[in-house]
C-alpha cells in the first residue's frame, strides 16, 4: 500500500499529464453531477448519452478532416444539437426520447461509418473503442486543453449558481413556473446548452458510451441519502469529484482503463450510500 501512494505521489508530482488530467477529471465531475441532479428529476438521464453519440460522430468527421484541434468542430455541433433536440423535441412530430434515439443511432452509425471509410490512422478499431470507452488520451491533456476545460466548467458552474432557483423551479413544477412568469423554456435550453458542453469534455474521460455514468451515478447516489433538491446537489458533487478522482487514481495505478475504472468507483459508490441510506431509514426513530 505504501508503494502504491508513494508510487501515486511521485506521478503526480513529477508529472504535468497527471496534474493536467486530474483537474479536468474534477472540473467534468463537479460540472456534470451539478448537471445531473436536474435531469435525473426531470427524467432527461439520456440525454447524455444521446449527445455523446451525436459528438462521437462529430468527432469521427474532425478525424477524417484531419483536424487538429478537433474541438473546434465537436463543441458548437454537439451545442446545435442540444437545442435542435430541445426544440424538435416539443414542437415536431417526432417527441422528446424518440428524437433523442433518432439523432442519437444516426450520429453513431455515420460516425463509426466515416472513421472506417476516411479516417487517417491504421488502427480504425483501436480508435473506435478509445472513444466509445474512454482511453489514455485524458492524460495527453495539453495546459491548453485544461484552460478551456476550467474555463467552460467555471461558466457551467456560474450559470447554475446565478439561476439556482429558477433552475429549482423549472426541475420541480415546470407548469407552475411558467405561470409564476419564469421562461421555463429560455432555462431549459441554457441546460441543454451547458450538458452539450459537460458531455463533450467528459467523452474524453469515460468514453461516448459511458458518459452518462458520470451524470446519473452521483445524484441517484446522493438521492439514496437525502431528499432535499440542495442537499441532493452537494452530496451528488462530493461523490461525484471523490469517486472520479480515485478512479483515476486508481487506474494510473493500476494501469486499468480510466473510464471503466470511474464507473465501476461510481458502481461501489452508489452501493455504498444505497446501503447506508437503508440503514438510516431502517433505524430513524418515526
Amino acid at each position: 500500500m505504501t508503494e502504491v501512494l508513494y508510487k501515486l505521489a511521485s506521478y503526480i508530482t513529477g508529472h504535468a499529464f497527471v496534474r493536467h488530467a486530474l483537474i479536468v477529471t474534477v472540473l467534468v465531475a463537479l460540472c456534470a453531477s451539478l448537471l445531473g441532479v436536474t435531469l435525473v428529476l426531470k427524467r432527461f438521464s439520456f440525454i447524455g448519452d444521446g449527445l455523446s453519440h451525436v459528438a462521437f460522430g462529430a468527432a469521427a468527421v474532425a478525424a477524417a478532416l484531419n483536424l487538429t484541434n478537433n474541438m473546434l468542430l465537436v463543441l458548437p455541433f454537439t451545442v446545435m444539437c442540444a437545442i435542435l433536440l430541445l426544440r424538435v423535441g416539443r414542437h415536431s412530430k417526432i417527441k422528446g426520447d424518440a428524437a433523442l434515439a433518432l439523432c442519437s443511432v444516426s450520429a453513431l452509425g455515420i460516425g463509426y461509418l466515416i472513421m472506417n471509410r476516411f479516417s487517417v490512422s491504421s488502427n480504425v478499431s483501436g480508435d473506435v473503442c478509445s472513444s466509445l470507452f474512454g482511453s489514455t488520451s485524458i492524460l495527453t491533456l495539453s495546459a491548453g486543453d485544461v484552460w478551456l476545460c476550467a474555463a467552460l466548467s467555471f461558466a457551467v458552474i456560474a450559470v447554475f449558481l446565478l439561476f439556482y432557483h429558477k433552475i429549482f423551479a423549472v426541475t420541480f413544477d415546470e407548469d407552475f413556473a411558467v405561470a409564476a412568469g419564469v421562461p421555463a423554456k429560455t432555462y431549459n435550453l441554457i441546460l441543454a446548452v451547458a450538458t452539450a458542453v459537460v458531455i463533450v469534455f467528459a467523452m474524453r474521460l469515460v468514453g461516448a458510451l459511458l458518459v452518462s455514468a458520470l451524470v446519473v451515478f452521483p445524484a441517484l447516489s446522493a438521492m439514496r441519502v437525502f431528499k432535499s433538491f440542495k442537499s441532493v446537489t452537494v452530496c451528488s458533487v462530493v461523490v461525484a469529484v471523490v469517486c472520479a478522482v480515485f478512479g483515476i487514481l486508481f487506474s494510473i495505478a493500476a494501469g486499468t482503463p480510466v473510464g471503466s475504472t470511474i464507473v465501476a468507483v461510481d458502481i461501489a459508490g452508489f452501493l455504498v450510500l444505497g446501503a447506508t441510506g437503508f440503514i438510516v431509514r431502517r433505524f430513524r426513530p418515526s
